[in-house]
């Protein structure tokens, strides 16, 4: 077993001089490049498909895909899914009588995504999201629908990288 000396640092390196100057080197590089700056109201954001946006419930045929199993509000690290099942005589057993996100919470991590054996949640691309109180934050089925045309680059997506 042979031991190696590590190069001992000159003189001028241990005043780290020489990384500083190669720091604002890169720094000044960066200022004279020209600027791109979006004018953002006007000139809206075209997010990939692989954008995480807020979550959202997918819609089909005017019902949601959701079974209620909720392993979504399981895995989510925020606590912030609450789901509450309901028993249907329709071909799925379950259903989702609330489903809540708490949008203050929400860290947008797609775990929720990931775990879920319907595809009934996705992340969605938006991310404007206002509130004026943390009632207004609290986003149940009626804010959470989306149809399924709407998300359909997102589920295509997910579909191609699993």
């Amino acid at each position: 077993m042979a031991i190696v000396k590590k190069k001992d640092l000159t003189i001028l390196e241990q005043t780290y001089l020489p990384q500083v100057v190669k720091g604002l080197g890169q720094t000044f590089k960066q200022m004279f490049k020209p600027k791109f700056t979006r004018q953002y109201p006007e000139e809206r954001w075209v997010s990939p498909p692989s954008f995480r946006g807020r979550p959202v419930l997918v819609e089909e045929q005017g019902k949601e895909r959701c079974v209620a199993c909720g392993l979504c509000s399981r895995v989510c690290p925020a606590l912030a899914i609450e789901v509450q099942a309901g028993e249907t005589e329709l071909e799925k057993e379950r259903y989702p009588e609330k489903f809540e996100i708490n949008m203050l919470r929400c860290i947008y991590c797609g775990f929720c995504e990931e775990v879920c054996p319907e595809e009934a949640i996705v992340m969605s691309d938006e991310f404007e999201l206002v509130f004026n109180n943390q009632p207004e934050a609290i986003y149940g089925k009626d804010k959470l629908l989306f149809p399924k045309e709407r998300v359909q680059k997102r589920l295509d997506f997910l579909k191609e990288n699993r």
